[in-house]
């Protein structure tokens, strides 16, 4: 606590630091959007959805019309989105911890990039629908 209270103005540059880094990661990757929100664009047909799981993670569950493209194999798959370039693509994953990375890796390539908020785990804690396949 000594150290805080003498070096306050230090701690005060870190903390803007880090939230800055914080807003400028978010905004390379896409902004982040409620299920609500991707419901909306998706229903007027405004954007697909990327679902960035592994096949079995998809497989036990995902929104409808989803594709699937696992992280780990995004780079090497990217052009199979060109079809879709015109749209907004809203990443889907787990509980949103790869949709940052994949987002500013699409962004790179020319797509246009939103995240869903919470990912997966927020879309079937509200009872939205999934499908199995």
């Amino acid at each position: 606590m000594l150290f805080i209270s003498e070096q306050w103005l230090l701690i005060t540059i870190l903390c803007a630091s880090v939230s800055a880094l914080i807003i400028v990661e978010g905004q390379r990757s896409g902004k982040s959007l409620s299920y609500h929100a991707v419901t909306h664009m998706l229903n007027n047909n405004l954007a697909i959805l990327l679902d960035v799981r592994d096949a079995k993670e998809f497989s036990s569950g995902h929104i409808v019309d989803a594709i699937n493209i696992p992280y780990a194999k995004l780079s090497e798959r990217c052009d199979e989105l060109k079809k879709h370039a015109e749209k907004t693509i809203i990443i889907v994953d787990k509980m949103g911890q790869h949709a940052g990375a994949a987002g500013k890796q699409l962004k790179q390539n020319g797509y246009q990039v939103n995240r869903l908020q919470g990912g997966m785990s927020e879309w079937t804690s509200q009872n939205l629908p999934v499908v199995k396949s």
